[in-house]
This record gives structure tokens, C-alpha cells and sequence, in this order.
């Protein structure tokens, strides 16, 4: 699990190959990603829209922005937590994402909530060191 605080938001990011849904003799590798937003300050927060860069493995970046996560712009109240599940194919069996939300606070100001740069690898390819 990866996971990051800024500006009083906890985003913890758990990615998922899904062999099932690639096809690697085609160059289609899929993986799931879930989040959790976790609002630890003491306001509420609304996440308004989301920036993601999702780089493959020969260094290719896609640059992918929208309104809301999942068709949603959930509030989240102090102490709460939000939770969704997306995905991302690939051309290359690796790669990773990063990005940013755009929340906003129950004043009204707003801020970018960095989202932690995370890998996704297929199991069968990462390494292991003793």
C-alpha cells in the first residue's frame, strides 16, 4: 500500500494486476486501483476534480484529468473516509501513476491533495531480494 498526507487528507492507494481482464500477447495489461481518502482535518472537504499522470514502462505519460472520481465529487466530513476502485491499462507490463485531487474545504478554500506515486507491476515480474 502506498499512502500520503497533505493539507489535513490521507490518500492511501492499494493497485491490483488483473490478469484476468490483460491479454500480454496483445500488449493490453490491466491493473485496479483502490483508493481511500481519509479526511483527518477539521473541516469538511469536497474532492472536486482529479489530475493523474500514468507513465509505462518506455516512459510514455498519459495525462488524464475530469471532474469527481467515478462519476462522483463526494464530501467528506472531519474524520471520515471515502473509498473508490478505477482501473488502468497499460501497453507495457509496468509502469506507475501519480497525480493530484482538487478539494475543497467547507470555507471554501481550496487545495491540491497529493496522491502517491505508486508502481504497477504484474507479480510475476517483480523482484525479490534477500
Amino acid at each position: 500500500m502506498y499512502e500520503h498526507e497533505s493539507c489535513g487528507v490521507r490518500i492511501s492507494v492499494s493497485p491490483d494486476y488483473l490478469e484476468d481482464e490483460s491479454t500480454p500477447e496483445e500488449g493490453r495489461f490491466v491493473w485496479a486501483y483502490t483508493i481511500e481518502i481519509e479526511n483527518t482535518g477539521k473541516q469538511p472537504v469536497q474532492l472536486i476534480a482529479r489530475k493523474w499522470m500514468i507513465t509505462d514502462a518506455n516512459g510514455r505519460t498519459e495525462h488524464v484529468q475530469g471532474m469527481g472520481v467515478i462519476g462522483e465529487q463526494p464530501v467528506i466530513e472531519p474524520g471520515g473516509r471515502f473509498r473508490y476502485t478505477s482501473g488502468a491499462p497499460l501497453p507495457t507490463p509496468s509502469g506507475f501513476m501519480s497525480g493530484s485531487y482538487e478539494m475543497r474545504r467547507g470555507d471554501g478554500e481550496s487545495f491540491a491533495a497529493t496522491i502517491p506515486d505508486f508502481s504497477l507491476d504484474r507479480p510475476s515480474d517483480r523482484l525479490w531480494l534477500h
